[in-house]
């Protein structure tokens, strides 16, 4: 990024893909203020109407799948399959939002004390203002805007830099689908402007994903204004092996859910704690399959891991690796950072991980798994939950009601997954607790998040 423009580069040819002039204040503020305009209009929309538009923009998103996958491998280096995978979720979460957003947004009706009748109607409140990072250029920003585009809010996009044009195509296929000009808006502005659009008196509401860090420095800013955020951080996700785990499945799943996406997902699998009666047998099977990942071309379907999204995130993370090493970790694979044109980082255990190390204690953003040696399974869970995140997490045993008991009652997370990995589902709730942050979205929730429960007596 110059000073008043944003330059996107291919990670896997570090060569330059498109450049972006920065707006003004004045062009951002003229921006906000044509949103508020549209969403003045859109929360009169019936919401069978708004449900009927965000069907069709699922449909535009499948129509232009090949398009949009390939922009977002060139963007921020995706495997070409893992982008395909994103549009079908985002237009799955459209369908989902369509079906229920009607049923979710709709008065409630109760009885009242001296015979008088109560209303609930879930009011849009504005226009929302979404800052979202770059691993899921399509996703991050339709988990968000679908939500409240269907409970009748304006919405503000400020993408990350380096996907800046995967935002513009999202807005493309927005408004070829139907939703009115302005309604979604993508502004290409730095960091001191985002704090302005936060200030702004017609901005209701503040949504970020990223890590925690940025997403205390934006809920303090969002909190001075006294406006609503949600926020969803990062997280360290921990993967249980216990005593009676299916090895073969913990193995397969526990890869698969630490490189997906190149590693670079809130909700990886990160740290693996394995139970001491099949540590060993884990840890073998485990090295011998992560050492078996090769990287390559990201747009060729069969490569295994492509690079990383940017150069920069790759030595934050080798860093990682090396200060973990230095304080008692070993490398069981990978762990060195390769020569040659791409950002890539090669698939890496990490073994001897104990407190105090980054592999620990951090959320390592990238291909690396920590493993964990634990007593049992009592210990392992407590291992689990000794983080200052918890976003994610999973249980392997062939217990399986067992498993979701030590979910239910013990796993301090948002989320818990027995027996496999998975991103996210339209129809459950996505969100964190500790420093993973606060507030929800997907299963009806999103919608809920930015509206006004409005309560409406009528006298008897």
């Amino acid at each position: 990024m110059t000073e008043r423009s944003i330059t996107t580069v291919n990670p896997f040819t570090e060569t330059e893909l498109a450049r972006y002039d920065l707006m003004s204040d004045d062009q951002m503020f003229d921006a906000v203020k044509s949103c508020h305009a549209a969403f003045d209009q859109w929360r009169l929309t019936p919401v069978e109407d708004r449900a009927a538009i965000i069907a069709r923009i699922g449909k535009e998103l499948t129509a232009r799948k090949e398009e949009f996958a390939q922009l977002m491998t060139a963007e921020v280096g995706k495997l070409i399959g893992d982008s395909r995978d994103e549009i079908d979720l985002c237009a799955g979460i459209c369908a989902w939002t369509a079906s229920q957003g009607p049923e979710v947004l709709a008065d409630e009706h109760r009885a009242l004390q001296g015979g008088r009748q109560g209303i609930i109607t879930y009011s849009p409140i504005g226009v929302i203002y979404g800052i979202q990072p770059w691993n899921f250029p399509a996703y991050q920003a339709v988990r968000y805007s679908i939500a409240n585009l269907m409970a009748g809010n304006g919405v503000l996009l400020k993408h990350a830099a380096n996907c800046t044009g995967s935002g513009m195509m999202l807005r493309e296929i927005y408004e070829a689908a139907g939703l009115p000009g302005d309604l979604f808006t993508v502004l290409t502005i730095d960091h001191d402007q985002s704090d302005k659009v936060i200030a702004h008196d017609l901005v209701r509401g503040v949504t970020m994903t990223g890590s925690a860090g940025v997403g205390s420095a934006i809920g303090k800013k969002a909190g001075q204004h006294l406006k609503k955020a949600v926020l969803e951080l990062g997280s360290n996700d921990a993967y249980l092996v216990l005593e009676d785990a299916d090895l073969d499945l913990a193995i397969k799943t526990c890869v698969a859910g630490r490189i997906y996406n190149n590693g670079e997902t809130c909700v990886n699998a990160k740290r693996f704690v394995v139970t001491d009666a099949v540590y060993d047998d884990f840890v073998r099977g485990y090295i011998d399959a992560m050492s078996k990942v090769t990287t390559g071309d990201p747009t060729e379907d069969g490569t295994g891991l492509g690079p990383m999204a940017r150069d920069d995130l790759r030595q934050t993370l080798h860093d990682q690796v090396r200060a973990s090493v230095d304080r008692g970790a070993s490398i069981a694979c990978g762990g060195t950072l390769p020569e040659g044109t791409g950002y890539f980082y090669p698939a890496t255990v990490l073994t001897d991980v104990a407190p105090g190390q980054p592999a620990y204690e951090e959320e390592l953003f990238g291909p690396v798994a920590s493993v964990i040696r634990a007593r049992d399974d009592e210990d392992a869970m407590r291992i689990a939950n000794d983080s200052r995140f918890g976003l994610g997490g999973g249980i392997f045993s062939k217990d399986e009601s067992r498993a979701v008991d030590l979910a239910r009652k013990h796993f301090d997370t948002g989320m818990v997954f027995i027996n496999h990995f998975n991103l996210a589902t339209p129809e459950m709730p996505f969100g964190g607790v500790k420093d993973s942050g606060f507030g929800r979205e997907h299963g009806g929730f999103g919608m809920r998040e930015f509206v006004n429960a409005k309560a409406i007596a009528v006298a008897a």
